[in-house]
């Protein structure tokens, strides 16, 4: 298989919620957006996380993780108790890494990963994970309206009224969708 032949990743301002996007159509027909070892190399990568090589083995722990961020960030989402093994898979895999924070020259900061492992991406993700759970950062968990989808995402818009996980995907299908039923809905009136 080649890679035009994956499905494109959809990538969001928040790593831990865009990392839960690498599954997408949870409630539909689902699109494993990770489905080979190297396609996890490519996540990494284009969100700074640069991995040497990942086995399927480690392919398999960064899909537990990516479900145990959803099973909690849906919990938040819905004001659920969070599921005790969601939160045992994300602490022991922030804690797994030897990734750190470094403050550029710039004044900007960066991850730095102790051996440039899957592991080390991991223990980055869960971090990120943690702090939008906690309720740390700025914003709020919700759910994706579309009845396909429910992907759980961290909304930062300043009314904090999101309502799609993206605007270019679920949102525009709902709207369109809406837009079709009340256009049939006329048609069906006026004869």
């Amino acid at each position: 298989m080649t890679v035009s032949h994956f499905p494109e990743f959809r990538l969001g301002k928040v790593l831990a919620t865009s990392f839960t996007a690498t599954l997408t159509e949870r409630c539909g027909e689902p699109v494993e957006r990770i489905p080979v070892p190297s396609r996890l190399v490519d996540w990494l990568a284009i969100n700074g996380l640069v991995v040497g090589s990942c086995t399927m083995s480690q392919l398999d722990h960064a899909r537990e993780l990516r479900e145990s961020i959803h099973a909690a960030a849906t919990a938040v989402a819905n004001r659920s108790p969070l599921p005790s093994s969601a939160v045992q898979v994300i602490n022991d895999c922030s804690t797994d890494g030897r990734a750190s924070v470094i403050l550029t020259s710039e004044g900007g900061w960066e991850w730095r990963l102790g051996s440039a492992s899957v592991e080390d991406a991991l223990s980055v993700i869960a971090a990120d994970a943690v702090s939008i759970i906690s309720g740390e950062r700025h914003g709020k968990m919700a759910l994706c309206e579309s009845p396909t989808c429910r992907a759980a995402f961290f909304d930062i818009s300043r009314s904090g009224t999101r309502r799609w996980c993206e605007m270019n995907t679920c949102g525009n299908r709902e709207k369109k969708a809406r837009f079709l039923a009340n256009k049939r809905k006329k048609s069906s009136s006026a004869g």
